[in-house]
């Protein structure tokens, strides 16, 4: 499947000259350390220790009391430290950063849970740190942007384009151009140029290790649906890594669907008519855009999956039918949100919140016999204020009134 940096006809290293160097020294720090037996025990070493690894499984009794069909479960990468499955990359590519000798380290963020687990990293390796967020995400997420600076990054609003997740990655490449000698750049997702998509991946696939192993001594059994979110695609490979050789397994990736995908206001670029194959960011796969090639913006009520493209090995798994790829809209999104909150307690991201739609839509149809694990990537206090929009609480709408006006009294 792999060659060269290519999945099929997806991937490859479209990238200008000036960054050759960089991208070879990157790709030969990788190999070394996926080459090097006490590599990948450091890594999972360090993620115990710091933060909370192997994440649990846990059996959502009441959601499968409710729907009354397959048997639910949830795999928590929202208990790692920082909320969310981002820490597993971030803390790698931490420990690349070390074997490579650099001392500044950028991303790029949408949801911000990226940006807080590079910046968190940054403050345990002692590195500095440069966030790019776009305007339209640091407004809908501050509370992340808060502990971000709190952590010691400097976060960059981006006011190019639709101002959000694309055009902070294209702000962080041009970071990256006029500093490679002294900067790495974390990627967050498993986009971009070779090798970032196997990179990402690899780090990820713990997900997918551990959950093997704890659904087998939980349920007895593979679970027969595995759900995830799908925006770039690191969670989803994460969780999918551990079944892709399992042929009962049937993977299902969850995009964003927005307002619906006959609005044209979506993120779905593997199960709508509006993607196309392109060359953009460095690499080949689906992106949204137009016949002359120009990126369209998106929409979706989760910062974190709101992008024009999608991981090339995602695209890959859509053409050789690997993976079923569904889309779930804000609506359908915001209710599994409510009713996982209600009925079992946990609260998942957003983004996440698209895995859990799919899976409630499906579950009913399927025998009690049946087991379905959903990856709940991260959790929700981060999008308290979208959330609290999308269900027009008074409550939460007086509180913020009357925070502004205190705020407005002091000064």
């Amino acid at each position: 499947m792999f060659e060269n940096g290519y999945y099929g006809q997806f991937g490859g290293a479209y990238i200008p000259e000036i960054l050759v160097a960089t991208f070879q020294q990157l790709e030969a720090a990788f190999n070394q350390a996926k080459n090097d037996p006490t590599f990948f025990p450091e890594y999972e070493a360090l993620m115990a220790s710091y933060s909370c690894r192997p994440t649990p499984i846990t059996y959502a009794e009441n959601l499968t009391n409710h729907f009354g069909g397959a048997r639910i479960y949830v795999k928590r990468e929202d208990l790692n430290h920082t909320g969310a499955h981002k820490a597993n990359n971030v803390m790698g590519q931490g420990l690349l950063v070390k074997r490579m000798g650099k001392k500044r380290v950028i991303a790029e963020t949408g949801a911000g849970q990226h940006g807080v687990a590079t910046a968190t990293m940054a403050a345990r390796f002692g590195l500095e740190c440069t966030i790019y967020m776009g305007e339209v995400d640091v407004a809908r997420q501050r509370p992340n942007v808060f502990w971000m600076e709190r952590l010691g990054a400097k976060v960059v609003p981006v006011t190019d384009g639709s101002r959000t997740l694309k055009d902070a990655i294209n702000e962080a490449f041009r970071d990256w151009v006029n500093n490679m000698d002294t900067t790495h750049y974390v990627l967050g997702t498993a986009c971009g140029p070779h090798p970032f998509p196997e990179m990402v991946q690899y780090f990820q696939s713990i997900i997918g290790k551990e959950a093997r192993k704890q659904i087998l001594q939980i349920a007895g059994k593979l679970p027969d649906h595995v759900y995830a979110v799908v925006g770039g695609g690191s969670n989803a490979l994460g969780i999918f890594s551990g079944f892709l050789n399992d042929s009962g397994v049937e993977l299902v990736g969850v995009e964003g669907g927005g307002k619906g995908l006959d609005t044209k206001q979506h993120a779905s670029r593997l199960c709508s008519d509006d993607a196309s194959i392109g060359v953009a960011q460095g690499y080949k796969t689906y992106f949204l855009q137009n016949a002359d090639g120009q990126m369209c913006e998106t929409h979706s009520v989760a910062a974190g999956i709101d992008y024009v493209g999608v991981s090339p090995i995602l695209s890959h798994y859509h053409e050789t039918g690997k993976v079923r790829f569904e889309a779930a809209t804000d609506k359908e999104v915001v209710e599994a949100l409510t009713l996982t909150v209600r009925k079992e307690g946990i609260i998942p991201a957003l983004e996440s919140s698209h895995a859990f739609a799919q899976a409630f839509k499906e579950a009913p149809s399927m025998s009690k016999d049946s087991v379905i694990l959903i990856n709940q990537s991260g959790r929700g206090d981060k999008d308290i204020f979208t959330v609290a929009d999308a269900l027009d609480d008074p409550s939460w709408r007086q509180f913020i009134i009357a925070k502004a006006e205190e705020y407005r009294a002091r000064k």
